[in-house]
Formats: C-alpha cells, sequence, structure tokens
C-alpha cells in the first residue's frame, strides 16, 4: 500500500506566464498549481524536493503535505497531473489536488504481470499478453498501491485472466468492469501459414485504399435549403486552456 507521506515546502507565484515559468525552471523550479477544497494557487516548487517526494516506495501516489511558504498548514494533496518536457523528460509542470485522507479518492495504478515465464502455457510455446496496463481504483488516499501485481505463473495455452479473476485487495475498490477487463491471455504462437495470409490480407486492404483515394471525388453538393455558413460574429470555441495561462 501507499502510506508514505513527504512534507513539501512551495512558493507561491506572483507572476504567470510562459517567460515567468522559463525563469524559474532555469532557477531549479517546476510551476504548478494547488487545486485546493475552493480555489486554486499557483506555485512553484523545488525540482530536487519533488523529484525526493515521488521516487519513495509510494511512487506517484505518495501523499504530499504542501506547505506555502510563510505559512505552518500543511495541505495534504496528491499528484494529479504533471507534463514532461518531450525531448528531455523532465518535468515542466505539475497539477497537485487537496484531499481529505479519510475520504476515497480515484486513481489509476499501474498492473504488474509476475511469474510469466514459469507458465505451463508459456512454457509450451505460447505467447503472453497483456492487453490492460493499469487499473482504475477508489481507496483512501494512503491506501492508494503504487502498483497492483498479478500472479500468472499457472496460466495455461488458451487461458484468459479477467479481473474478476484476482484477489481483491484491502481497502481498494476496483472501477472497471470485472468480467470484460481482460489482464494477460496465453494464445498459440500463429502458424507460418497463417501470418502469410494475415500480411497478405494487410496488402490488399493497403492496394483498396490507395485505389479509393485515386478516384474522382463527385461534385460538391449544394447546401440544403436553410443550412448556410455559420455567421461571422459566432466566435469559435475556446481550446482548453492550461493551467499556465
Amino acid at each position: 500500500m501507499s502510506g508514505d507521506r513527504f512534507r513539501l515546502e512551495v512558493k507561491t507565484r506572483e507572476h504567470l506566464g510562459t517567460p515567468e515559468s522559463r525563469r524559474l525552471r532555469k532557477q531549479g523550479f517546476i510551476p504548478g498549481v494547488l487545486y485546493g477544497k475552493t480555489d486554486a494557487r499557483a506555485i512553484a516548487v523545488s525540482e530536487r524536493d519533488l523529484r525526493a517526494a515521488l521516487t519513495t516506495s509510494s511512487g506517484l501516489h505518495a501523499v504530499l503535505d504542501v506547505v506555502l511558504e510563510g505559512q505552518s498548514t500543511a495541505h495534504p494533496s496528491i499528484l494529479k497531473e504533471y507534463q514532461r518536457d518531450p525531448i528531455r523528460g523532465h518535468v515542466r509542470h505539475i497539477d497537485l489536488q487537496e484531499v481529505r485522507l479519510d475520504v476515497a479518492i480515484h486513481a489509476a495504478v499501474q498492473l504488474h504481470l509476475v511469474g510469466g515465464e514459469e507458465a505451463p502455457g508459456v512454457k509450451e510455446g505460447g505467447v503472453l499478453s497483456a492487453p490492460t496496463t493499469e487499473l482504475n481504483i477508489e481507496a483512501l488516499p494512503m491506501e492508494v498501491p503504487e502498483s497492483i501485481e498479478v500472479d500468472v505463473s499457472a496460466m495455461e495455452m488458451g487461458d484468459t485472466l479477467r479481473l474478476e479473476d484476482i484477489a481483491k485487495q484491502e481497502g481498494v475498490t476496483y472501477l472497471d468492469d470485472l468480467h470484460d477487463t481482460v489482464l494477460a491471455t496465453v494464445s498459440a504462437p500463429m502458424r507460418e501459414e497463417e501470418l502469410e495470409a494475415a500480411t497478405d490480407e494487410a496488402a490488399a486492404e493497403g492496394l483498396s485504399a490507395d485505389a479509393a483515394e485515386d478516384a474522382p471525388e463527385d461534385a460538391a453538393e449544394e447546401p440544403a435549403e436553410g443550412e448556410g455558413e455559420a455567421s461571422a460574429d459566432a466566435g469559435p470555441d475556446g481550446e482548453p486552456g492550461t493551467a499556465e495561462s
């Protein structure tokens, strides 16, 4: 289970915008937002402190006791969302959500299969597949597991392991459909002739798609009566704003 708590001191951001965020990152801080029960505060947290907080045994599900600069009150929070640099990989922005420790929360937890090499079906040459990589659960903030391990060492050829087949964890409620959520399968390897047939079928579909693209398009239909163009004074739909905007 989780159970890790980490004191995280942050400072309030007085200035917003991209230039300010860049300045903070150069100084070793990560911009973010702390969402409280009734309001939201723009914050900045030391990159070193955040890394230490999220590398405990609870990982990304650790409970963070956020303390605003100049205050002594701790705000128990969890990591709601984060953004990574697509090239360097480091965290660029975080969203923290204040929580009550006595109220259950929803979380997405990674699923890990263990014992695959010992499974009889795999030893016979079967292929172990994992259609599901994470599970949606409900639990108290201090009881959210870092990950859920599922033993597949007893799976035979042709077996299918569903969420309803694994033991329940104390304090954790699975939110995914128990029967429809497939965790693992062991299937026979595809024979060479089946693989060739599948390849030929895919190639044929590709040729059909290319032919359809080369076909001449029909003349554009006239709009039906009453279907005029959109009003010029009707503004476009606004895009979702970022936490920094």
